[in-house]
Order: C-alpha cells, then sequence, then structure tokens
C-alpha cells in the first residue's frame, strides 16, 4: 500500500515548496535567470542522486538509454515553471493558479489518454471532465 502512497506524498510536498517558492520569486529578477539557478540546483542534487543510485561504472551505460522524452521533458518543465512564476506575477493567486491549471490538465490529459494511448473514456470520466469545468467557472467567476 506504502508503494502507491509514498510517491504522492512526494508529489504534494514537492508541489507545495514548488508553488510557495513560484510565487516567492522576486518581481524585479528576470524568470529565466532565477530557473537558471534553479536547474543548476537541480543538476547538482540530481548528478549527487545518480551517483548514489547508480554505480559509476554503469552511468554511461544508463545515459546511452535515454531517448527524446528527456529532452522534450526538460523543456516541457523550463515552461511550466517559466509559466507559474509569470501568473503569479501578473496577480494569480497561489490558491487559484494551480487548480485551474490542474484541472484544465486533466481534463487535456483525460483526451489525450484515450487518443495517444487507448485508453477508455467511461461516463464518469465524461461527467468528471463537465464538472471539472463547471468548477473552474465557478472559481473565476
Amino acid at each position: 500500500m506504502w508503494q502507491w502512497i509514498i510517491p504522492i506524498l512526494i508529489i504534494v510536498a514537492s508541489n507545495s515548496f514548488y508553488h510557495i517558492c513560484s510565487k516567492s520569486t522576486p518581481q524585479g529578477i528576470n524568470a529565466f535567470g532565477t530557473l537558471f539557478v534553479t536547474y543548476t540546483t537541480a543538476a547538482i542534487v540530481t548528478l549527487l542522486l545518480s551517483i548514489y543510485f547508480i554505480r559509476p561504472e554503469n552511468m554511461l551505460s544508463e545515459l546511452t538509454k535515454i531517448n527524446w522524452s528527456s529532452i522534450v521533458l526538460g523543456i516541457a518543465i523550463v515552461g511550466l515553471e517559466a509559466g507559474y512564476i509569470y501568473a503569479y506575477r501578473i496577480g494569480w493567486q497561489v490558491n487559484t493558479a494551480p487548480l485551474v491549471a490542474n484541472t484544465t490538465l486533466a481534463v487535456v490529459l483525460v483526451i489525450i489518454g484515450a487518443i495517444l494511448y487507448g485508453e477508455t473514456m467511461t461516463f464518469k470520466q465524461i461527467v468528471g471532465v463537465v464538472v471539472c469545468i463547471i468548477g473552474m467557472l465557478l472559481i473565476n467567476l
């Protein structure tokens, strides 16, 4: 059971700090300048974790397994983080922006799951999508 709960707890804790830090980014700093420091820190932490979890002699072998998704994920993460920094700078609240963004994302992913991965769209999911859209309208009125 914990194998299902621990990843979600890590996501929730990390996302909480993520939004606190994004909202706390100084207004006057260039968003991409601050992201450079963010990614330098992330690169160092990732390198240390890689060394811990992967034997140094296996590192090159692991790197040969990488495909296009790692590069596109990096680009997507930059867009995600820059998007939140800019959203907070123009006045979105920390209790609203992630809710609207993640609800929209959930709706989009239900459709992507059905189209790209052949996942079934149940009646309950369709009702859930409609409820999400109504909820977003209520939040933003």
